[in-house]
């Protein structure tokens, strides 16, 4: 990564990540992005169930994606500009707003038009504590002495990983207990509640400016926006895109596969194995050797979600679906910590929050859009196609991996 931080610490300093982020900024990091988790299944479960419409539930959730697509990277380019603190705040006020808003317009006699115009307002709005939060620790792994940064990065990142794992986890279990024992309405308020106070939390913390040096930074100590569209940093958002339209069409064909099994409310627990799995691995990227480069792990993990992804399509039972998702899990963590290092290598200078957020917006996007697609396929022509879509995105992602793989030495 080629971003210099503005404050940077000689060598001879060796301040521990710990010591230089606090104790308190993994918690606060761990729960700020909870709410990001909740918004596209919470804001799902709400229409559908006060519009009794699964198709517009369905567009609505691919709304939420198109905010976040088109909002997402510019609060990471405004954060790389102003800091995050003020950006952060904002934006978590602002999607608070948002989510109590569509909480009322769901159930308001207003046109659908308009459930999906506040959907798009809540994508939007959406904090990118995640991104955000990769951003603040590599500017402090710079920070270390040079011998122990590539070592950590990994190990960071890895970490990083394996929370988003945890939150995308149980945020759509959380958003089912509340919904179920409470009213629809009941995640989105709860998802409000949290953004206020965890996200607050996290914009205010003193982490916050650390990649910009506490201020603003001047143009000229950016790299030019057209480097943010060369092929080095395009092929990875397009590898994390792919990664979202696995996501979502594995969940979204599993929960009409169960369904079709009298089972719908089983989907989360079988669909958790991955996750499961998915962190595990994630967490052991920090130990895999150097000569194990970043384009053959991509070509590597990626191969491996194929074939889980095949054994996912062709799952007959319920055992044979869980070793299905448990393999397939085993590709998909380290897949994505190997993403997000290369977005780390590949940053042009003064422009990490915004690449970062362009990763994560690239998920929802993905996650939402394959939803959508999967869903009206389910609908159509039941689990049984359904259950092929998770494979044809597994395929894309081996397909960018292997075109990263082709990419000059100076690129790959």
């Amino acid at each position: 990564m080629s971003e210099t931080p503005a404050s940077p610490v000689t060598d001879a300093e060796p301040t521990g990540l710990m010591r230089q982020a606090g104790i308190s900024y993994f918690p606060i990091a761990l729960i700020a992005r909870l709410p990001f988790a909740m918004n596209v299944v919470g804001v799902m479960t709400l229409v559908v169930a006060a519009r009794e419409s699964i198709l517009l539930g369905g567009y609505t959730a691919a709304a939420v994606g198109v905010g976040t697509a088109v909002a997402g990277p510019l609060l990471g380019a405004a954060a790389d500009r102003y800091g995050q603190r003020y950006v952060m705040l904002l934006a978590g006020i602002g999607n608070a707003l948002a989510l109590l808003l569509m909480a009322w317009v769901a159930f308001a006699a207003v046109p659908d038009v308009w459930v999906l115009a506040v959907a798009v307002l809540v994508g939007a709005t959406a904090p990118q504590v995640g991104p955000l939060s990769r951003t603040r620790l590599v500017a402090y792994i710079r920070r270390l002495p040079r011998e122990k940064r590539a070592k950590t990065i990994q190990g960071t990142l890895a970490y990083e990983s394996a929370v988003d794992e945890i939150v995308f986890i149980f945020g759509p279990v959380l958003v089912g207990a509340l919904a179920t024992t409470l009213n629809p309405a009941a995640p989105l308020i709860g998802a409000a509640i949290l953004t206020v106070i965890f996200v607050s939390a996290f914009a205010l913390h003193r982490s916050a400016n650390v990649a910009t040096g506490g201020g603003t930074v001047k143009a000229e100590d950016q790299a030019p926006v057209s480097e943010l569209f060369e092929i080095r940093v395009l092929i990875v958002v397009l590898g994390m895109l792919a990664v979202g339209l696995f996501f979502g069409s594995a969940l979204t064909s599993l929960t009409s596969w169960m369904d079709e099994r009298g089972a719908a409310e089983q989907t989360g627990l079988l669909y958790g194995l991955m996750g499961v799995t998915s962190a595990v691995l994630a967490l052991s990227v920090a130990v895999f050797p150097a000569r194990f480069s970043l384009a053959a792990r991509w070509v590597t993990f990626a191969t491996v979600m194929v074939a889980g992804a095949y054994l996912i399509a062709t799952a007959s039972s319920d055992f044979s679906m869980m070793v299905a998702l448990a393999i397939t899990g085993l590709g998909v963590g380290p897949l994505i910590v190997n993403a997000y290092g290369l977005a780390t290598e590949r940053t042009p200078r003064g422009r990490s929050a915004t690449v970062m957020t362009m990763l994560g917006s690239a998920i929802v996007v993905g996650q939402s859009a394959g939803s959508a697609i999967v869903g009206t396929i389910a609908d159509g022509s039941g689990s049984a196609v359904a259950l092929w879509a998770p494979l044809a995105s597994a395929a894309l992602i081996l397909l960018l991996g292997l075109t990263n793989a082709l990419l000059r030495p100076a690129q790959r």
